[in-house]
């Protein structure tokens, strides 16, 4: 039976602890230790429970009013709310007095409006709108955002199911269920126009349109806007489940959830009246904002779609962060036509072109429109997440710039990082504030402040870390009886999980997605010498398990049921190693903050970044890793200060010798864990304490956390991509899109003219070695035809020769223009300085060369020396 009317039943609170509905809806809570522990006091058995899941709202909304009277009479309880309040109110209050450090710092970011978007978002296991790394990057980024000042707004979707929750049948094998979120009982706020009704946008779909609500969650002082389609305005149930789950679906519902994320968030912003001036692709899931931003830069400013997309672009950042082709979306030509037709028309440019917007190969027949390429060429800024998937997205998307060596490909890279508060425990915390002063909350990315981590006492930090450890152990106990009794198990087993795990044993992690190339199973590929490093009595070792594979990822699942079987091989195995199924933030959280090693076994270099290592790092615990993402450069830069173990030496293997590199890097990490690991773990003094551990721990805390944190990353962005971009949004519209205009023109012209520009000669100082240090004079003259010198930018691009004849680790030099040269042309002339030895060689190229250009390769254009 349907309603007539709907309403919301909101919880009754006493006027002394009214704000509590305040602090429950703000996730400020969610990295204020403070915060937690008086929203736990509230009802701590009931805080914990899988039915409120750490949901202030549903805490709220299930508590008694006896016991919300006996809180007001509760001294302790009033003097920490009063306290709390206090500090969420000045925290909010901050940015509107202009006393935040971000805006001391950049001053010029504060008339701007940055739009992130992506597909999930992993805030905290109360609002389940993620599945894993990426949205609980998208998480720690906004959250970092907020503490910096920065005038941003993240835009998402709405999962009614969010992503599946998982548990394993009596075999292993894992299985899906998708309970409903009931929004109301979320920290979420429905956004309501002045009528009172609910602020709708609506997207056109084929032959329909269809029609999203905006709910809004506040992330500190950052604003993050959802959109939710299952609303009784779409009578269809196939609109209504276009958000209804994350990742979940065929192609087409794939298209329809990227075109409302795109599309639907830009106007979903406009419908807010916020307009943006720098919008940030976290992904290619949302690169139809792009084409959308231009439709109304053309629509408000009468101007052409050329003139609109330089706008657009001026203003738009890109983040890859999938460094297998596979993982990027893709779509049919056919496909593109069912849904993004109307754009055809309204853009003025025709299917071909539109379609050429996404495509690696333009004009070839059913050649799939990409939506990393469509970012790509919509973007000012492109950037990988970590060095080496830097280097590796360069080589993925070279035949974007098919005559530019791989290594000047304009795809640059800012490394991942992770909200320190957010994931440290507040035991670490407290030991930080005691020792390394409370600053070190405000500026998480000042390396002076951690260097005082040596300040702290082994006893102290170790004492710390071992009470994790027995937290962590206690909460795998619980868990495992949990999953045990939903499984139908014995009493005997039940009651065997009370006593699984040592809370002094060398405790071991490895928790991520369970997909073949992070090879959760490596250390199962030699089953005997596992057993024997587990069932050392003298110096135990145990292992905790977590992660979900893709619903249709049956390799994935194989993995954990593989683990699942070796489990079940003896007693001891039972004792030694856990699988927590379903895991989420919470279970991450645990994990990262008792865990004496973080495991992780990616083959390289499909591991783009990965961030929970850094999280464990803050924590304490050493990383034993493939060096591979964030871990690649971390250890080439530290590794010489014992701030963990790398598992073999980075190399890179073919597909056809798989196997030979799992055989290789098993017993590689096998010969780790038992001559380096477990030996410096269990060597005490006679204070029991493990002092060259801790001298690792201490190395990797001084290391690693001032670099890989989410607040030196979003300044990062800032200072690189945000401020430049925000600049030339707005010089692009000033005086008319004189700019925009000027540019467009000039490239027409440029386009129009290249053929004609040659290299007719490039010489240089008749020698045959040049001594180290010193420098050979290059000349080349080049005919430019109706161009003039001012256009062109012309380099000699020099290196080391390998043995095919090719220049390899190349340089480029700009060239000056020194006047007329032979044959009408113009002389250019520079210099190249010795350095290295053996063979090196020199060619000469000629650019496009405009100071409004993002790089020297966007038009697509270069002349070299044959």
């Amino acid at each position: 039976m349907r309603p007539v009317t709907t309403f919301t039943i909101v919880p009754s609170l006493p006027e002394r602890i009214g704000r509590l509905i305040d602090l429950a809806n703000n996730l400020w809570w969610t990295w204020e230790h403070e915060a937690i522990d008086l929203i736990r006091r509230i009802d701590q058995d009931m805080w914990d429970t899988l039915q409120v899941c750490h949901n202030p709202v549903k805490l709220l909304a299930r508590v008694s009013q006896a016991r919300l009277l006996e809180l007001t009479e509760d001294e302790g309880f009033l003097t920490q709310y009063d306290r709390v309040i206090r500090w969420l109110d000045s925290y909010m209050e901050a940015d509107a007095k202009g006393t935040t450090w971000f805006k001391r710092t950049f001053p010029d970011a504060r008339d701007a409006v940055i739009a992130y978007f992506s597909a999930e978002f992993g805030l905290n296991e109360c609002v389940p709108n993620y599945s894993g790394g990426l949205g609980v990057l998208a998480g720690d980024y906004t959250k970092s955002a907020t503490d910096l000042g920065l005038p941003f707004v993240g835009v998402g979707l709405l999962y009614q199911q969010g992503y599946f929750r998982q548990y394993l049948n009596n075999d292993g094998w894992q299985q899906e269920e998708y309970p409903v979120n009931d929004f109301y009982s979320m920290p979420l706020e429905l956004m309501l126009g002045a009528d009172g009704t609910p602020v709708k946008i609506g997207v056109s779909y084929p032959g329909r349109t269809v029609y999203a609500q905006i709910w809004k969650v506040q992330v500190g002082r950052v604003p993050l806007y959802l959109l939710d389609t299952n609303i009784p305005d779409n009578p269809s149930l196939a609109d209504r489940d276009i958000t209804d789950q994350l990742y979940g679906g065929d192609r087409e519902t794939r298209i329809k959830q990227e075109v409302m994320l795109g599309i639907g968030g830009i106007r979903a912003l406009a419908a807010l009246g916020i307009t943006p001036s720098v919008c940030h692709m976290n992904e290619g899931h949302s690169s139809f904002m792009a084409v959308e931003r231009i439709r109304l830069v053309m629509e408000r400013e009468k101007c052409s779609f050329d003139e609109a997309k330089e706008i657009v672009r001026s203003g738009t950042v890109f983040t890859t962060h999938t460094p297998v082709p596979a993982g990027n979306d893709t779509f049919s030509p056919d496909m593109i036509d069912r849904y993004l037709y109307p754009y055809y028309e309204a853009l003025g440019i025709g299917r071909e072109r539109f379609l050429a917007l996404g495509q690696e190969d333009p004009g070839q027949p059913n050649a799939q429109f990409g939506m990393t390429v469509l970012a790509i060429n919509l973007a000012s800024y492109t950037n990988a997440v970590s060095k080496l998937h830097g280097r590796v997205a360069r080589e993925m998307w070279k035949r974007l710039w098919p005559k530019v060596p791989v290594d000047e490909v304009p795809i640059s890279s800012i490394t991942n990082g992770v909200h320190v508060r957010s994931w440290i425990s507040n035991d670490m915390a407290w030991l930080y504030s005691r020792y390394l002063s409370p600053r070190w909350m405000e500026r998480p990315a000042d390396h002076t402040i951690w260097e005082k981590v040596s300040r702290i006492p082994d006893e102290e930090l170790w004492r710390t870390h071992e009470r994790r450890r027995e937290r962590l152990v206690s909460f795998a106990r619980r868990r495992l009886e949990h999953q045990l009794r939903r499984r139908g198990a014995t009493k005997r087993e039940i009651i065997a999980a009370a006593e699984v795990l040592d809370p002094e044993a060398l405790t071991i992690s490895f928790a991520r997605r369970f997909a073949t190339y992070k090879r959760s199973t490596l250390l199962l590929r030699d089953p005997d010498r596992l057993m024997r490093l587990l069932s050392d009595k003298k110096r135990p070792v145990q292992l905790i398990f977590a992660g979900k594979a893709h619903p249709a990822d049956a390799p994935g699942k194989e993995l954990i049921r593989a683990i699942i079987h070796f489990i079940r091989r003896s007693d001891e195995m039972r004792r030694r190693i856990v699988f927590i199924e379903d895991y989420d933030i919470n279970v991450a959280r645990y994990l990262v903050q008792g865990s004496d090693v973080w495991l992780n076994t990616p083959r390289r270099p499909l591991e783009a970044s990965g961030t929970s290592g850094m999280k464990a790092a803050i924590n304490g615990a050493l990383n034993v890793s493939i060096l591979d993402g964030w871990w690649d450069e971390a250890f080439a830069e530290h590794g010489d200060k014992d701030i963990g173990w790398a598992i073999g030496r980075g190399e890179e293997y073919t597909e056809h010798e798989i196997e030979y590199q799992d055989d290789v890097e098993s017993r590689a990490l096998f010969d780790l864990l038992e001559k380096e690991v477990v030996p410096l773990f269990y060597e005490r003094d006679a204070s029991n304490l493990p002092r060259g551990w801790i001298a690792r721990m201490k190395a990797s805390m001084v290391n690693l956390c001032p670099t890989y944190n989410t607040n030196r990353m979003v300044q990062e962005y800032t200072r690189r991509f945000y401020l430049p971009a925000g600049n030339r949004w707005k010089a692009f519209q000033a005086d008319g899109r004189a700019r925009a205009a000027a540019l467009v023109k000039w490239k027409e012209r440029i386009r129009k003219d290249w053929s004609q520009v040659r290299l007719l000669k490039a010489e240089s100082d008749s020698v045959r070695q040049l001594p180290v240090g010193q420098h050979l004079t290059v000349n080349a003259d080049v005919f430019l035809g109706t161009l003039t010198p001012d256009d062109v930018a012309v380099e000699v691009y020099y290196g080391r020769i390998d043995p095919n004849g090719e220049i390899v680790d190349g340089m480029s030099l700009p060239m000056d223009y020194t006047g007329e040269g032979s044959q009408k042309g113009y002389r250019y002339t520079g210099s190249i300085e010795g350095t290295g030895t053996g063979q090196h060689g020199f060619t000469i190229r000629v650019l496009p060369h405009h100071p409004d250009l993002i790089n020297s390769y966007e038009t697509g254009l270069i002349s070299w020396s044959s």
